[in-house]
């Protein structure tokens, strides 16, 4: 290998270094295949068992008692459980709102609904200036929020990450909200179900890619605990020179 080859094969794998630790912080902040998975079984659960029996009460409990069981096995599993407890709470919206209206298919409008606030508030917090995915990423990546006075291009990534986002939720719901006048309650669970996954992996991805491209992050944690090792060596080195000062004290006062 020449020394011209050195800095390329270091740059190159400085880039790879970034997009594992990338792809890491995805898995973490939106929960991996499990998450995903954690994240579609209720609905297709219960949308199963009502096109099959045409019965709310039987479909509500049986998607809201897999979303427990889920948090079990996360609890007996010691991991986090952040994910699962997210799917009972929005099992439990959606079961306690469709039995309150007698209505299934309002088993999908509290999740609906949040689709859409969600979507508002990535492009909302775009616009402020303050992207929302670097809100959810920012402490993941360690960097908290100094990617916005700090890090330009992180922020700028940051933000076309958000606009992303935004905009694929605000496509998801525009197929939505209209099948949830037009369409019964089985054909809407499939096609809620149906696009569960597919638009979250490209959002993911778009992500992925446009973080891959952006300065490293500034790991915030890192700086501080380096300030604080220098505070306490410049103290330490104070004390020590305010010893040798009192030793050549009574040095000069035994002369």
């Amino acid at each position: 290998m020449t020394s011209l080859d050195k800095p390329t094969e270091d740059a190159q794998d400085a880039q790879q270094d970034a997009r594992a630790v990338t792809e890491a912080a995805l898995f973490e902040a939106f929960g991996g295949v499990r998450g995903m998975v954690e994240t579609v079984v209720p609905g297709l659960l219960f949308v199963t068992i009502f096109t099959i029996n045409k019965n709310l009460h039987w479909s509500a409990i049986a998607a809201l008692g897999v979303s427990l069981l889920l948090v079990v096995v996360r609890l007996a599993m010691r991991d986090t459980v952040k994910h699962a407890f997210s799917g009972v709470f929005g099992v439990a919206f959606g079961v306690v709102f469709a039995m309150m209206t007698g209505n299934a298919k309002d088993f999908y409008l509290p999740g609906m609904l949040y689709t859409l606030g969600l979507a508002i508030a990535y492009i909302v917090t775009t616009l402020a200036g303050v992207p929302l995915i670097g809100l959810i990423l920012g402490p993941v990546f360690k960097e908290n929020l100094s990617w916005r006075t700090r890090n330009p291009g992180r922020k700028k990534a940051y933000a076309k990450a958000s606009w992303a986002w935004g905009l694929i939720l605000l496509a998801k719901c525009a197929i939505l909200f209209p099948l949830y006048w037009w369409a019964n309650t089985a054909q809407l669970g499939w096609i809620l179900i149906a696009l569960k996954i597919p638009p979250f992996l490209l959002a993911v991805w778009l992500t992925w890619v446009f973080l891959a491209k952006a300065p490293a992050p500034i790991d915030v944690f890192a700086e501080m605990e380096a300030e604080e090792q220098a505070e306490k060596e410049r103290k330490a080195a104070l004390g020590t020179e305010s010893g040798d000062e009192a030793t050549a004290g009574r040095h000069r006062r035994d002369a």
